[in-house]
C-alpha cells in the first residue's frame, strides 16, 4: 500500500474550490484548441459568468472542453452599457473576460473594464496563454529584443501612410495585424514608407495550414498584390538599418513618399525623425521637390 499515491488520488477526485470574487482575464487558443491551458479551463468552469466578444465563438470552445457557463456579450458596441453591470457582479462573484481568440485586451476590447475594476478595488487575475502577436514574432526570424505593436493600421490610404511615417524612425521590430483583403494594400504602403526592410507575413498560427513567409517588404508586396489569403494575419517588419537611417539619398525618397500625403513642413519633420537629418534642410528640400513637381 502506498499512502502517498492514495493521497494524490484523493486530491485528484476532490472538487475544485470556488473562485474568489473578481475579474479573471483568460487567454484562449488562437488556432489549435489544445492550446487552452488546464488552468484556463479550470477558471472558465468555475466563474459565474464569462464576458465574451461573440457568444457563438466562445460556445464552441466551451463545448470542446465540456463546460457550460452563462455568457455576457462585451464588445466595442455595447461595452459602455454593459461594463457597470459586470463591475457589480465582480464585487460578489468571479467573472471571466475572454476574446474570440488569444489574449484579451490585445487589439480587443477590455482595457476599460480592467481600469474600472481596478478603480472599484476589485481583484484582477490574469491567466496567460496564446497571443498572435508574440507567436508570430517567434516565427519571423527578426529581432525580438525590442518590438512595437501597432494593432491594425487605418484602412484609408492617407491615414495609413501617416501612421507608417509616424513609426518609421522607431528602432524596433514592428508588429501589426491585418485581414486578407487588405493585406496587399498594407504591404505596398509599408514598402513605400519603410523601404526594403526584412519582413514576414504569418498566418493561421497553430492551425493545419500555418504559414510564415519572410522576404523584403517590396517582395512581399508583390507576392500578395493580387492575393487575399484566408485566416488571421500578422505582419512583422524588421527595424531600420543604421545605414538607411543616415543616408541623404534615402531621405529624399522618404520625403517624396511623405509629400504625397502631407504638407512639406510635416513631411520634413517625419523624415527628420526617421533619418536623424536636419529638419530645416529637409524642409528646404521638400519645398524644392514640390516646386519641381
Amino acid at each position: 500500500m502506498n499512502p502517498s499515491a492514495d493521497h494524490a488520488a484523493a486530491d485528484a477526485e476532490a472538487p475544485e474550490q470556488p473562485l474568489p470574487p473578481g475579474l479573471y482575464i483568460v487567454a484562449t487558443p488562437i488556432g489549435n484548441l489544445g492550446d487552452l491551458s488546464p488552468r484556463a479551463a479550470s477558471v472558465l468552469s468555475r466563474v459565474e459568468t464569462i464576458a465574451v466578444e461573440d457568444s457563438r465563438v466562445t460556445a464552441k470552445l466551451l463545448q470542446r472542453i465540456g463546460i457550460r457557463r452563462p455568457m455576457t456579450p462585451y464588445h466595442d458596441h455595447n461595452a459602455d452599457k454593459v461594463r457597470p453591470g459586470l463591475i457589480a457582479r465582480m464585487a460578489s462573484g468571479p467573472v471571466a473576460l475572454v476574446s474570440d481568440a488569444g489574449t484579451p485586451l490585445i487589439s480587443d476590447p477590455g482595457y476599460k473594464l480592467v481600469r474600472d475594476a481596478r478603480a472599484a478595488g476589485i481583484a484582477i487575475t490574469t491567466i496567460p496563454g496564446p497571443c498572435a502577436a508574440i507567436a508570430a514574432l517567434t516565427l519571423a526570424g527578426l529581432p525580438t529584443d525590442r518590438f512595437f505593436f501597432l494593432g491594425f493600421l487605418p484602412s484609408k490610404e492617407k491615414a495609413r501612410a501617416e501612421a507608417i511615417a509616424e513609426v518609421a524612425a522607431i528602432k524596433a521590430t514592428l508588429i501589426l495585424y491585418e485581414s486578407g483583403p487588405r493585406l496587399g494594400a498594407t504591404l505596398k504602403a509599408l514598402a513605400q514608407g519603410l523601404g526594403d526592410r526584412e519582413a514576414a507575413v504569418v498566418r493561421e498560427i497553430s492551425k493545419t495550414f500555418e504559414e510564415s513567409v519572410a522576404a523584403p517588404l517590396p517582395d512581399l508586396a508583390a507576392r500578395y498584390a493580387d492575393l487575399a489569403p484566408k485566416g488571421e494575419i500578422v505582419v512583422i517588419v524588421g527595424p531600420p538599418g543604421e545605414q538607411a537611417a543616415t543616408d541623404p539619398s534615402d531621405a529624399e525618397g522618404l520625403l517624396r513618399v511623405a509629400l504625397a500625403h502631407m504638407p512639406a513642413a510635416k513631411a520634413a519633420g517625419e523624415v527628420a525623425r526617421a533619418t536623424g537629418l536636419n529638419r530645416r534642410d529637409l524642409y528646404a528640400r521638400a519645398l524644392a521637390i514640390k516646386d519641381a513637381d
